[in-house]
């Protein structure tokens, strides 16, 4: 893998919910190549970020974008236009995986196991459940568990959920409704074609949501997750087959839900994210760092294995 000097522009920021996660994925990783030697400039990405991109002439990109547009296929697309070595996956990839419920029509069929569940209009579920309760509400293009709410008997949105109670419905026109699995928070991290390890996330109260992903002493993480053997294979195994299946390119991490009363049959991939955070308190770094990788060498690691596909697919 090269060493040499090399000019990288860090696209972090935009607009998307997710920014606030972004500009410190994106510092992060703008000071680990500073550390390495790196010509480095940022760029919080506006309106303008082509033309930026342009003035800058970087030799490759390293996208720290979550959201849209930057993980949604559109920020890839002017890359690949511009002719720049851009860091994570594609624009089709992108695309997909950022869908949830086009992320299931791409892996299910191939043996994947994922929740069921269907979209359902924001209007209906002021009239009735789409699914029997207890079941999980959630954006079908946003990350970081932003807009995710669990509808259960015991809550207090109602039942039909009221317009005024405070939840996704707010904001999205329609929703994905998948039914909850109970059970335990996993996830594992890819690069490449391995697998890094198991993580088991136990929040200090309620669940994975933002502010337990982001907010320091809110979540504990074990890593290595404290679970049989067969299922932190089973965890690894997915987690690369969905990795190649939607063809992603360099650093993915497959969230999971672990019903652990079901053994492996309770094992549930809930969504693969193209862009995973590099936050001090990301899961990504936290798994390299678990097999011997600092957090400069994984970005450099990144940067390396952008150069070798070029500006495009």
């Amino acid at each position: 893998m090269t060493q040499r000097t090399l000019h990288i522009a860090v696209l972090m920021g935009g607009w998307s919910a997710e920014r606030p996660v972004s500009l410190m994925s994106g510092t992060g990783v703008a000071d680990a190549l500073e550390s390495l030697g790196h010509q480095v400039t940022r760029i919080d990405m506006d309106r303008d970020v082509a033309l930026r991109l342009a003035e800058a002439k970087p030799d490759v990109v390293f996208n720290a974008l979550h959201g849209s547009p930057g993980e949604d296929g559109t920020v890839q697309g002017m890359l690949d236009l511009m002719g720049l070595p851009y860091t994570h996956s594609g624009l089709a990839t992108s695309v997909i995986a950022i869908d949830k419920q086009l992320t299931k029509q791409a892996l299910v069929p191939h043996g994947i196991p994922m929740p069921g569940g269907r979209i359902v209009a924001t209007e209906e579920l002021f009239e009735r459940d789409p699914l029997p309760r207890p079941y999980v509400l959630k954006p079908v293009n946003e990350g970081s568990s932003v807009g995710v709410a669990i509808v259960t008997d015991e809550g207090n949105y109602g039942n039909p959920i009221a317009r005024d109670a405070t939840g996704p419905w707010q904001e999205f026109d329609e929703l994905l409704a998948e039914p909850f699995i109970r059970g335990r928070e996993l996830t594992t991290a890819v690069l490449g074609d391995r697998a890094l390890a198991v993580t088991e996330l136990r929040p200090k109260s309620g669940f994975y949501d933002f502010d337990a992903k982001y907010t320091e002493g809110l979540t504990e993480h074990v890593c290595p997750a404290e679970i049989p053997e067969d299922i932190a294979e089973a965890c690894k195994a997915i987690a690369v087959a969905a990795h190649q299946r939607l063809g992603c390119r360099g650093a993915s991490r497959s969230d999971f839900r672990w019903d652990d009363s079901q053994g492996v049959e309770g094992l549930f991939l809930l969504e693969v994210n193209t862009q995973p955070g590099m936050t001090p308190l990301s899961l990504v770094p936290e798994q390299a760092r678990a097999v011997g990788m600092s957090y400069p060498q994984l970005v450099q690691w990144i940067v390396d294995e952008a150069l070798t596909h070029g500006a495009t697919e």
